[in-house]
């Protein structure tokens, strides 16, 4: 009976000292700023990838997105530089394609591009009690992560094409959003810069970039830098293609690099293309990417052809950048002055080697082509090519391959 009381008396006195449990209320969780401390973005490539931040890129068909991607994870993983010459740390990371076959497209490309393939990962499915089924972000990503943490060093995903991880609508803001959550925390939760890579719309032709991503706009409202790739008209009515950041919730917006593309044999028999970099272009997307084969707007075609016209003449020649500079403050693009020049038969002349282009309106009731000043080298355009010794210029109106200046 005594041990009994003794045993009691030492359970009253463990309740008496137990702590008290507070419970905690469910409701809004806030911080205070004088809290936190601040912190700078972490870049992967400054000011182009960021770590823990989704990125879009989008372009036509043809442009190389995957391919440029592609480049990017072979700078990571083989420690490479990037396009502006930037020196990048060696890392890890995931590719998830719904297009591309690894083994015949993806990894030729890779080695093409000098890539380490022992630190580059493809997610080829799941497997759900047992059975491998195809990788569903909106059910997988948990351990999408956990995979990724086991490797470790992850600071780079693509996703190919990024509307797959839409379930829904993708047209549909609301369901394009919370399709695209899960890969928001995945980049934020893994420290890692995804790339989600899309299309451009037929539609939209002259406006922004950026507002010609296909789908819903809330691709381009998550995604904290959205890279454009297009081919363009060069200085000398040549083809070229230009990556330009089209918009930047981090730090500047505007800008590119020049690119092409080639095929190479990484390996006895096997063809892949691969991105070489070119120069760097300034610039915002939108005068950067300006296409040739769009379509104008009368109205604005002819406002932009009075101008120019009043800046030229039939019997001299002005430098094309002069005659033009009073067009680009009045807010008319690249695009809608080469149309403008195309309207009013602008004949044209390169200068000399280190000069740009002249312009002047073609003489009345004169349809062949004009002869250059004494002293100077013209051009006429065969091919879409400029011939230096060809001895003549040409109006513009006859042929649809001619310089933007």
């Amino acid at each position: 009976m005594k041990e009994q009381t003794i045993i009691a008396d030492i359970v009253r006195s463990a309740k008496r000292i137990e702590p008290s449990k507070t419970k905690i209320n469910d409701g809004v969780v806030l911080v205070c700023g004088s809290s936190m401390v601040p912190k700078p973005i972490a870049w992967l490539w400054p000011a182009w990838l960021a770590l823990g931040k989704f990125h879009l890129l989008a372009g036509a068909p043809g442009q190389g997105k995957t391919t440029i991607a592609i480049a990017f994870i072979a700078t990571l993983t083989s420690g490479g530089r990037w396009p502006d010459g930037s020196r990048c740390t060696p890392g890890n990371a995931l590719i998830w394609s719904g297009e591309d076959d690894p083994q015949d497209t993806l990894l030729p490309r890779l080695l093409a591009a000098g890539a380490d393939a022992s630190r580059v990962f493809f997610v080829t499915g799941s497997r759900v009690d047992g059975e491998v089924q195809p990788f569903d972000p909106s059910r997988d990503m948990v351990a999408l992560q956990t995979e990724a943490e086991r490797i470790g060093g992850v600071q780079l995903i693509m996703i190919d094409p990024v509307a797959n991880a839409v379930t829904g609508d993708s047209h549909k803001n609301v369901e394009t959003r919370r399709g695209l959550q899960p890969l928001v925390d995945l980049a934020a939760n893994m420290n890692a810069a995804l790339i989600g890579i899309t299309h451009f719309a037929k539609s939209g032709q002259g406006t922004d970039p950026a507002q010609r991503v296909l789908g819903s706009v809330a691709f381009v409202a998550l995604a904290r830098i959205v890279l454009v790739a297009a081919r363009v008209r060069g200085d000398e009515g040549q083809d070229k293609r230009i990556l330009a950041r089209a918009k930047s919730n981090l730090g500047a917006d505007s800008g590119g690099f020049e690119y092409c593309l080639e095929q190479v044999e990484p390996i006895t028999g096997i063809h892949a293309s691969r991105v070489t970099w070119g120069a760097s272009v300034e610039g915002s997307a939108r005068e950067l990417l300006t296409d040739p084969d769009e379509q104008q707007d009368d109205d604005t075609s002819s406002d932009a052809a009075e101008m120019l016209r009043a800046e030229l003449t039939a019997v001299g020649w002005t430098n094309a950048d002069v005659a033009c500079q009073p067009l680009k403050d009045a807010g008319f693009s690249k695009k809608q002055i080469w149309a403008a020049s195309k309207k009013l038969g602008v004949v044209r002349k390169k200068g000399g080697m280190k000069e740009g282009w002249y312009w002047k309106l073609p003489l009345i009731g004169i349809k062949h082509a004009e002869h250059s000043t004494e002293g100077s080298e013209d051009s006429n355009f065969q091919d879409g090519e400029p011939s230096e010794s060809s001895g003549h210029v040409e109006s513009s109106a006859a042929h649809e391959s001619v310089e933007v200046f």
